[in-house]
C-alpha cells in the first residue's frame, strides 16, 4: 500500500482501517469458498450466505469484493445476443450516397426494420418512409 512520506508515522501508529480489516476477513472467506458450490453464487445469494456465516455485509461491499476476488455468479439465462456488424463487403450499397432528399413524391423511399421486446413477446416493426414527404408525416405524428 502506498503511503505518503509525511503521513508514514501516523499510518504506522494507527494501523489499518476498520474497512481494510473487514475487507481482508471477507476476502479470506470468499477465497475459502473457491472449490465449493457456494463459489457459483451471485451477489444476492452470496450476501445471504455470508450473513448466515455471521458476517454483517452490505450488497455493495460484496459486489466490490467479489470483483476483487474475480468471482462471478453463474447465470442460468441464455446470454444476451450482441449486435454484430456486417463486413463492409456484406453491406448493401449506398444508392443515395447519404442524400436523403427528393424533388417529387414517390421518387425515393427509405425502409428499415427492427424488433422491440414487449410484455407479450418480440414485435418486429418495419418502417417505410417517402423521403419527399417525411416532414409531413412527422408533423402528423406530433399532432396526434
Amino acid at each position: 500500500m502506498a503511503i505518503a512520506a509525511r503521513t508514514y508515522r501516523h499510518a504506522k501508529a494507527t494501523g489499518p482501517s476498520a474497512r481494510a480489516v473487514s475487507d481482508a476477513q471477507l476476502l479470506d472467506t470468499l477465497h475459502g469458498l473457491r472449490c465449493s458450490p457456494e463459489s457459483l453464487y451471485g451477489r444476492r445469494k452470496m450476501v445471504a450466505h455470508l450473513r448466515r456465516l455471521g458476517h454483517e455485509v452490505a450488497h455493495c461491499t460484496v459486489d466490490r469484493l467479489m470483483g476483487v476476488a474475480g468471482m462471478n455468479g453463474v447465470s442460468r439465462c441464455k446470454p444476451a445476443a450482441r449486435n454484430r456488424r456486417n463486413k463492409p463487403e456484406d453491406r448493401a450499397t449506398d444508392l443515395l450516397r447519404r442524400g436523403f432528399t427528393a424533388a417529387t413524391p414517390n421518387l425515393v423511399w427509405v425502409a428499415d426494420f427492427t424488433y422491440v421486446m414487449t410484455t407479450s413477446g418480440w414485435v418486429y416493426v418495419a418502417f417505410i418512409v417517402d423521403v419527399f414527404s417525411r416532414a409531413d408525416r412527422r408533423l402528423a405524428r406530433a399532432n396526434i
